[in-house]
């Protein structure tokens, strides 16, 4: 392990504390909530769902915060304005800690940050994100929120790079005109988590990973991704598990997923990730033990450079 010259910086949102160096703060761990084809939603475009299921899965997911040390944060989604304003509505309810306010609708979002600034728990929200496919009216609805925490995405589809990614946040690489650290500066973001924007196997998926030590290295921002995409968007595997169901072995090939899922999210926390979102908010109780046992081995051998984890990090509330 390794200590970075460059002072770190550590952000604090709804008292959850995220960056520094390796082996100084546990690994946050986002599990997303009322995603697509998720079976505790009734009605998707309504967001009509089962509160009873919810409240139990964001329960776990806390328990397993209080047990590990790492720090949880509930990424919800919602596919229209409707929905995530209900969803999040019923989070802010439920759950004191940090959430990411996510969707593939600008619409959604947007009325999602309206609602978190009228509602007064805007202080909890993260905006999942700052990227350049944002539009001036989403920059605008953003500026006038009270949001203060955002995912900047570094992601430039002109060039998946590790230069590409610290070009398109420091200058907007080679689609936007300006970058998006500066663009999250004028939104009036004060906690940036960058995220490397991990594409899958042979698409960039390693030089994303690669980044996560550069954007630390060279910005000394908190660090992250939602890796869990790489098996997800995997050739291979899908058809390795679909010839093991063919054969009788269903559990097989769900265990076979779960593993490269919570390996995945393992690879970004060795490489200095300062937060993962996970994947399915159901798969809480796998993950943080990994992630934890993960950070634990990190603090252990970042104290012989002379950093010590926090008080509630997994090396010294597990090990």
């Amino acid at each position: 392990m390794f200590k970075f010259d460059r002072d770190q910086m550590v952000i604090e949102i709804a008292g959850r504390k995220f960056g520094g160096q390796p082996g100084e703060y546990p690994t946050g761990l986002s599990g997303t909530i009322f995603y697509a084809r998720h079976k505790i939603v009734e009605d998707e475009r309504k967001g009509i769902f089962d509160r009873a299921a919810a409240e139990d899965l964001i329960n776990k997911q806390a328990e397993m915060e209080d047990t590990t040390g790492n720090p949880a944060l509930v990424q919800v989604f919602g596919g229209t304005p409707e929905a995530l304003v209900k969803y999040i509505d019923f989070v802010a309810e439920v759950w004191d800690g940090p959430m990411l306010l996510d969707s593939t609708s600008g619409e959604a979002r947007m009325a999602a940050a309206r609602r978190a600034t009228e509602a007064g728990y805007a202080d909890q929200c993260i905006y999942n994100s700052i990227n350049v496919s944002m539009e001036e009216e989403e920059f605008q609805n953003l500026v006038e929120s009270d949001i203060k925490a955002s995912i900047i995405l570094c992601f430039d589809p002109m060039d998946p790079s590790v230069e590409g990614k610290l070009n398109v946040l420091l200058n907007g690489g080679k689609t936007a005109d300006v970058g998006m650290l500066e663009l999250a500066k004028r939104a009036g973001i004060e906690y940036p988590l960058i995220d490397v924007a991990v594409t899958p196997l042979g698409n960039g998926a390693g030089p994303a990973v690669r980044a996560s030590f550069a954007v630390k290295a060279k910005l000394g921002l908190p660090v992250g991704s939602g890796i869990h995409n790489i098996p997800s968007a995997w050739d291979w595997l899908r058809e390795f598990r679909k010839k093991l169901k063919e054969a009788g072995y269903t559990q097989l090939a769900k265990d076979v997923h779960h593993v490269c899922d919570i390996g995945a999210n393992i690879i970004q926390t060795m490489a200095v990730g300062d937060f993962v979102l996970y994947g399915p908010i159901d798969n809480a109780q796998l993950t943080f033990p990994a992630i934890a046992m993960t950070d634990a081995v990190i603090a252990e051998a970042a104290k012989e450079l002379g950093i010590n984890p926090v008080e509630n990090h997994p090396f010294n509330k597990l090990v």
